[in-house]
C-alpha cells in the first residue's frame, strides 16, 4: 500500500473525509460581469441608453435623423438582450477618466468602430454610418459571446489607467494575466544536445540548419521534417522545401537523430512564464475565489496563474489596456506646438480631406506616419496615390501578406487609376463594392455580400465570414450549402450561386477587419496632417518617442536633414530632457545621450533654471551635485557636444575626464579645473582641437571631425545629422 495503516494511522480515512466535505464546483459559460454602479432611478440598460442618447446629441446635433436613431435603438436592444450594457459602462467609465485626466486615447481598435453605441459613448472615434462599418461584425446577436473592446492609451499612463480600474472595482478584483513562452525547435535543439553530453557546436549547428522564420513564424520540427500535406500552407511548404539539409543529417547522422528527436519531445513546452503585455481581468467577487493568483514581491503586480483563455472559460471580463507609441507621440507633438504657437489643436477635429497632406502621401513621403513608413508601403502609395480617406483605410487593409502575396495591392492601384477596368460579378455586388473597384478588400464586404445575394440576416452573414476564414470543409459545405440556396430563393440561377460563393471564397481568405484598419488609418491621418503642417514639432515628438532605439533615431535624423529641418546638437544650456522644437529647429533631447539619465537630466535643468545658464565647464561642475554624475555621464555629455557652445574643447575635456575623475583626487582636481595640473595630459590636444575645429564651428554640416571619432553617447551615424550652432 501507498500509505501503511501502521506507518500512516488514520489516513486513508482521514483521505475519504476530506474528500466528502470537499463541495466545489466549476461553472463554464456563464459571464461574470462586474456591476456597475449607477445613478439611483436608472438600471444598467437606462443608464447606457441615457449615455448614449446624450452623446448622440453631441455626436450629430439634438436632431436625429432616423437612420441614426433605429441603428442607436437597434444596437441598444441587441445589447440589452445579450445582458452586456454594463460591459458598455465599464469601457466608458475607463475611457472618460482617461480623457478627464487628458490621456490620449485612441479612435478604437478592431471591430468595436462598428458599434454606433461605442461612437457615441466616446469609446471610438469613427462614425460607423458614415464608413459603412458594421455592428454584427463586432457584436452577433446569433451567438452570445463576450464583446471585445480592447482600448489604445499613451503609452506613457497605461498604467494610471490600469490603477484607477484597480481602485474602482477593488484591488482584489482587477489583476493582469499570465502567459507563457514556450520551447521553440532551434532552442530545443540546443537544449537537448547539451543535456545529452554533445559539445556546443553540435546543437548549434543543427540549430542552424531549421528555416527561417517566415513573418514572425518559426517551423516546428515536425514541419520540417514531415512532408506536408497537398493543401498545406504555402508557408509550411516553404519550410519544409529549406529544411533539406536538416532532413539529410537526421538521416545519416546517429547523434543527430538522438538530438532531434529529443528536442520534438521538449518542443512546444513552456519555457517560463510573463505578464501579458495588454490584458486585465476583471472579477464581480474577489479574484482568488475563482482563480489561483500569484504576486512575485509585494510591490509587484498581482497576476492570475490561468492564462487569459482559461481566464475567458471561466466566462472573466478580460479587457485589453494597450500602451500605444503614437498616441504619446501625437501628444507630445500638440504641447510642442502649443509651446511655439499659444494654439492648442484638437487633433481629432482637423479636416480628412487636406490635400497638402495627400500629397505628401502620394510621394510617398510618409517616414515617421503610423502604418505607412516602412519601404514597401512608401512604394505602394506612389503607385496607388490616395486622394482621399477611404483610399487610406484599403491602404491598411492590402498591406497584409495575404493580399500583397495575391497582387491585390497592385490590382487595387491599377483599378483605382484607370490603368484596369472595374468589373463585378454581378450589378448586386456594385454599391458593395465600389469603393474598392470591384475588389473584395475587408470581411465586412463578404458579410453584405451574402446579405444581398443570398438573403442572409447580418448575423447569418457572419457565420459564414468565420466559417470561410476557419476554412473547416465539413462547415464550408454546410455554408455553401445554404448559400446557394439562398440565391435561388433570391430569384437567381443555381449556378450563379455556386460562382458567387467561390467568388466569396477566394476574397475572404484575405479580406480585413474595416473597421480595425478604418481606425488606425484615422492615427495614420494624423501623424501626416502633424508631420506636413507642423514638421519641426512633430519630428521633435517621433525622436523623443525613439530616443531609446539608436537605429530608429538614426533614420528620423536623416528625415530631419532630408526635410531641411536643423537639429542642434545635445547642450548643458539649450536642451531640454527631451527633444523640442524652437523657431523650427530640433533641439537634441539631454535624456537621449547615451548614459545620461532622466535623474540627471532633470538636476541639470533644476539648477539652470535656479541659478541661469552655465558659464563654463568648470561652472558647471562646481553647480551639478557630483554624487549624482558620474564619470561615464560627464564623458558623454562631452562627446555629445553638451558644452561645445562654451567654446571648450571636448576632445580635451573627455581625454582630462579620465585623468582627473579617480579618487582620492576626484572631487579636489574637478574643483581645480582650470587648473593647469589636471590638463598636463590634454594640453597639446586642446592646441590642436582649436586649430582643426575653428574652420568646422558655424557650419550646419555635421559635426567636427574629432567628435566623429568619439564613442559612448551618441552613435556615429548619429552624430553626423546633428548640427553645431555658431558660437556667440
Amino acid at each position: 500500500a501507498l500509505f501503511p495503516e501502521d506507518e500512516f494511522p488514520g489516513a486513508c480515512d482521514n483521505t475519504l473525509l476530506i474528500a466528502e466535505r470537499a463541495d466545489v464546483s466549476l461553472e463554464f459559460g456563464k459571464i461574470l460581469l462586474p456591476q456597475f454602479p449607477v445613478p439611483t432611478g436608472h438600471d444598467e440598460a437606462s443608464y447606457l441608453r441615457h449615455l448614449v442618447m446624450e452623446g448622440a446629441a453631441a455626436r450629430y446635433g439634438d436632431g436625429l435623423n432616423d437612420v441614426v436613431r433605429e441603428r442607436i435603438d437597434y444596437e441598444l436592444r441587441v445589447i440589452d438582450d445579450m445582458g452586456f450594457s454594463s460591459y458598455f459602462l465599464i469601457v466608458w467609465d475607463l475611457i472618460r477618466y482617461a480623457n478627464e485626466q487628458g490621456i490620449r486615447t485612441g479612435p478604437g481598435r478592431g471591430s468595436a468602430a462598428g458599434s454606433i453605441i461605442a461612437y457615441c459613448l466616446g469609446i471610438t472615434k469613427l462614425d460607423p454610418i458614415e464608413y459603412g462599418l458594421i455592428f454584427e461584425r463586432f457584436l452577433n446577436p446569433g451567438r452570445r459571446q463576450m464583446p471585445d473592446i480592447d482600448m489604445d492609451f499613451d503609452e506613457r499612463y497605461r498604467s494610471e489607467v490600469i490603477r484607477y480600474c484597480a481602485d474602482r472595482y477593488g484591488t482584489d478584483h482587477v489583476a493582469q494575466i499570465i502567459t507563457f513562452s514556450t520551447i521553440k525547435g532551434r532552442q530545443a535543439i540546443r537544449d537537448a544536445a547539451r543535456v545529452l553530453g554533445h559539445p556546443y557546436g553540435v546543437g548549434d549547428k543543427v540549430a542552424k540548419l531549421m528555416p527561417q522564420a517566415i513573418l514572425g513564424r518559426e517551423a516546428t520540427l515536425t514541419q520540417c521534417l514531415e512532408q506536408p500535406e497537398a493543401d498545406a500552407e504555402a508557408n509550411v511548404k516553404d519550410w519544409f522545401s529549406g529544411a533539406a539539409g536538416l532532413r539529410d543529417l537526421y538521416s545519416t547522422d546517429d547523434a543527430v537523430r538522438e538530438v532531434v528527436d529529443t528536442a520534438r519531445g521538449l518542443e512546444g513546452l513552456r519555457r517560463q512564464d510573463s505578464i501579458h503585455a495588454a490584458a486585465v481581468v476583471i472579477s464581480p467577487v474577489p479574484l482568488q475565489e475563482i482563480v489561483p493568483v500569484q504576486q512575485k514581491g509585494d510591490e509587484a503586480e498581482v497576476v492570475t496563474q490561468y492564462e487569459m483563455h482559461g481566464v475567458e472559460e471561466l466566462g472573466l471580463l478580460k479587457m485589453d489596456f494597450l500602451g500605444l507609441r503614437n498616441l504619446a507621440t501625437i501628444e507630445r507633438a500638440l504641447e510642442l506646438i502649443e509651446r511655439t504657437t499659444g494654439e492648442r489643436i484638437d487633433i481629432d477635429a482637423v479636416p480628412l480631406d487636406d490635400p497638402a497632406v495627400y500629397e505628401m502621401l502620394q510621394a510617398g513621403d510618409s517616414m515617421g506616419v503610423f502604418q505607412f513608413e516602412g519601404g514597401p508601403m512608401r512604394a505602394l502609395m506612389r503607385n496607388l496615390k490616395p486622394e482621399e480617406f477611404e483610399h487610406l483605410i484599403a491602404l491598411n487593409a492590402l498591406y497584409r501578406p495575404g493580399p500583397l502575396g495575391a497582387g491585390m495591392h497592385t490590382e487595387y492601384a491599377d483599378r483605382k487609376n484607370g490603368r484596369s477596368a472595374v468589373e463585378y460579378l454581378h450589378p448586386n455586388l456594385e454599391p458593395i463594392l465600389d469603393t474598392s473597384f470591384g475588389i473584395m478588400v475587408y470581411q465586412e464586404q463578404v458579410m453584405q455580400a451574402a446579405q444581398a445575394m443570398a438573403g442572409f440576416s447580418m448575423a447569418e452573414a457572419d457565420m459564414l465570414r468565420k466559417a470561410m476564414g476557419k476554412k473547416i470543409p465539413s462547415v464550408m459545405r454546410e455554408q455553401q450549402e445554404m448559400f446557394v440556396a439562398g440565391t435561388v430563393k433570391q430569384g437567381h440561377p443555381e449556378e450563379l450561386g455556386k460562382e458567387l460563393f467561390g467568388f466569396i471564397e477566394h476574397f475572404a481568405g484575405y479580406g480585413f477587419n474595416r473597421s480595425h484598419s478604418a481606425a488606425y488609418a484615422l492615427v495614420a491621418y494624423q501623424t501626416a496632417w502633424l508631420k506636413r503642417h507642423y514638421p519641426a514639432e512633430y519630428m521633435a515628438a517621433l525622436l523623443t518617442a525613439s530616443k531609446r532605439d539608436k537605429d530608429r533615431t538614426a533614420l528620423y535624423l536623416h528625415e530631419c536633414r532630408s526635410m531641411g529641418i536643423r537639429v542642434l546638437v545635445p547642450d548643458v544650456n539649450r536642451s531640454e530632457m527631451d527633444f523640442a522644437a524652437i523657431e523650427g529647429e530640433i533641439t537634441f533631447g539631454l535624456s537621449a545621450v547615451r548614459n545620461v539619465g532622466e535623474g540627471v537630466v532633470e538636476l541639470i535643468i533644476t539648477e539652470r533654471e535656479k541659478n541661469g545658464a552655465f558659464t563654463s565647464f568648470q561652472d558647471f561642475i562646481d553647480r551639478v551635485d557630483l554624487n549624482v554624475l558620474n564619470k561615464r555621464t560627464v564623458d558623454s555629455l562631452i562627446k555629445a557636444g553638451g558644452f561645445d557652445s562654451q567654446d571648450t574643447p571636448g576632445v580635451g575635456l573627455s581625454s582630462g575626464i579620465s585623468i582627473c575623475w579617480t579618487r582620492p583626487y576626484r572631487a579636489a582636481a574637478l574643483r581645480r579645473w582650470d587648473n593647469s595640473a589636471c590638463l598636463v595630459g590634454p594640453a597639446p590636444l586642446w592646441r590642436k582641437w582649436r586649430s582643426r575645429s575653428q574652420s568646422t564651428i558655424g557650419t550646419s554640416a555635421s559635426v567636427s571631425s574629432s567628435r566623429r571619432k568619439c564613442s559612448g553617447s551618441t552613435s556615429p551615424i548619429i552624430r553626423c545629422l546633428v548640427s553645431r550652432r555658431p558660437s556667440a
